[in-house]
């Protein structure tokens, strides 16, 4: 096949997974609104030194990840798209890098870009990839930190070690921007025992005071300057957000040791056969490839410590794909004689897990499924149809790899295709009603865009509302939830009303115009609070619920 041809085949590839589906998918609360909030105030205040939702300071991340998202909303605008094209961006910038990485450690085009290949289109980075969160962000500078430390320690001359570790500074800083002292963490973790293995320790702490120079350096304009602007960012930031959050016996998000292993499986897939096999070899290969043993720690140790630590999420051990995504890859093309049997394998796994999803989606969560409260709703044939096409493609594609061929087993990639391009028709009017609150907010725009006050009870619904009135004035209605640090300012007083005196403060300030409430109902409710006043308008959709006072004289 010519190189145009490749090239062009590639970059139709890319689009199908990372530009076309976009548009057509919700922004899902919390995170997205909020970070699309957050940015959207942003770039109107013109503030970029410290982070505002709703006009509250909001300390939980440090400012560059919002620095990109700005970019995004900056060049396409106020779209779906503008808000995700910061976290697509950083993905497919981290591909190129682990292109350049493989290129470098295994002398193969090919490999490289398996590798890349390989990482697009594994389940969990791809849906963390165009998923409008700070973690794509700082996977880009965490792959960009480990590149420049591969550059540094196979220089040939010093002029280029020193560009390495200079690199290195920039990225941990840009990390360190994003993501706060867990950018440190990752490279340390990974580095330092690979530079023990290789008996470049000396060399490591000789060159490291440059790397910490620069790091700190970059980052110091923007630390002081948010240390002048709000005193109290720095205690909060890291007792709340480092401490409190990953070590403390109240950390948020706990969850036992094991908690990572079924999601890297997951994560794996279209890929999972190749994971034990490359595992395997990269170890097998400890004194023989010393890039192989690099990427073996770069995957290892991260894991361990984001295991050992008692909060826990699923994007957290975002970083470790971008090796093992390398390491799949050089195993594939390693012409072993067990890989036809891996290859199959592979093929089977997704055969049968297509076939096992379209069967749950079909015969199970379907309106007539056997499910004693099914997902669909009556009337969601739509969905049920684009959920089973989703999966019954992937089950195709397994199918097809296992055909005779030399390189079949690449059909793997075009597994989650299907699922990525009809996933935004496939979704649940339940969970979009809880998790996609657009459409609600769509609903009842014209109420809420006339309204003088709107109160909301749930930071993600009212960061909706917020960014899709493009207004931040939003008051909050009886839980404070991830804004209490931000309400507890005395200039924030006002923003807050507790739900016993939301009688008291609408006989008020519904005399200065019109009021709106919206309320995120818990699972299984049905009604909202019966000591609410009687509103002069209700909507109901799902969950959630808009209850609209007139003006009174």
């Amino acid at each position: 096949m010519r190189t145009g041809t490749k090239s062009a085949l590639l970059l139709l590839f890319f689009a199908l997974y990372y530009l076309i589906p976009i548009e057509f998918r919700s922004l899902w609360q919390p995170d997205e609104t909020r970070y699309a909030e957050i940015s959207r105030e942003m770039l109107l205040s013109g503030n970029w030194v410290v982070p505002h939702f709703f006009d509250l300071r909001y300390f939980e991340k440090p400012i560059a990840g919002y620095w990109v998202n700005n970019l995004g909303q900056w060049l396409f605008g106020h779209t779906l798209f503008g808000v995700r094209a910061g976290a697509i961006f950083s993905t497919t910038l981290s591909a190129v890098l682990i292109y350049w990485l493989g290129r470098r450690m295994f002398a193969s085009r090919t490999i490289a870009l398996s590798g890349s290949v390989i990482f697009l289109t594994s389940l969990l980075v791809y849906g963390i990839g165009t998923y409008a969160v700070l973690d794509p962000i700082l996977l880009l500078w965490l792959v960009a930190a480990m590149c420049s430390y591969w550059l540094a320690a196979q220089a040939s001359h010093t002029r280029q070690r020193a560009w390495g570790y200079l690199l290195l500074g920039a990225a941990c800083a840009m990390g360190f921007m994003t993501k706060g002292f867990l950018a440190l963490a990752v490279p340390v973790l990974a580095i330092v025992p690979w530079a023990i293995w290789q008996r470049r320790f000396v060399e490591l702490l000789r060159w490291g005071p440059l790397t910490i120079l620069v790091a700190a350096l970059l980052s110091a304009p923007w630390a002081l300057a948010i240390q002048r602007q709000e005193g109290d960012f720095w205690h909060y930031f890291f007792w709340v957000e480092h401490i409190q959050r990953f070590a403390e016996s109240d950390a948020q998000h706990k969850a036992p040791f094991w908690y990572y292993l079924p999601v890297l499986l997951a994560g794996c897939l279209p890929w999972l056969a190749l994971l034990p096999g490359a595992l395997n070899a990269a170890w097998r290969q400890r004194r023989q490839h010393a890039g192989a043993v690099y990427l073996l720690s770069w995957v290892i140790l991260p894991l361990l410590f984001f295991s050992i630590a008692k909060g826990k999420l699923p994007t957290y051990i975002l970083p470790c794909f971008a090796p093992l995504a390398l390491l799949m890859a050089h195993y594939a093309h390693s012409g072993k004689a067990q890989l036809a049997r891996v290859f199959k394998i592979n093929g089977w796994i997704n055969l049968l897990f297509g076939l096992l999803a379209t069967v749950a989606v079909v015969a199970v969560i379907a309106p007539w499924g056997l499910a004693r409260h099914p997902v669909y709703g009556a009337g969601e044939i739509t969905g049920v149809i684009c959920g089973a096409l989703s999966f019954l493609s992937w089950a195709l594609m397994g199918w097809l790899s296992l055909k005779p061929g030399r390189n079949r087993w690449q059909l793997a990639a075009l597994c989650p295709l299907a699922l990525a391009l009809l996933v935004a028709f496939a979704i649940p009017n339940k969970v979009r009603d809880a998790k996609q609150p657009l459409s609600f907010v769509h609903a009842v725009q014209p109420q809420l865009a006339q309204s003088r006050y709107i109160l909301a009870d749930n930071p993600g619904v009212a960061s909706a509302i917020a960014w899709q009135l493009r207004r931040s004035d939003i008051t909050f209605y009886d839980t404070k939830g991830e804004l209490q640090y931000g309400l507890s300012y005395p200039d924030a007083q006002s923003r807050y009303v507790d739900g016993e005196a939301f009688a008291r403060w609408l006989q008020v300030h519904r005399r200065e115009g019109r009021v709106s409430l919206v309320l995120m109902l818990d699972s299984g409710e049905t009604e909202a609070d019966a000591h609410l006043p009687a509103p002069d308008d209700v909507y109901h959709q799902g969950r959630l619920v808009y209850y609209g006072y007139n003006a009174t004289p």
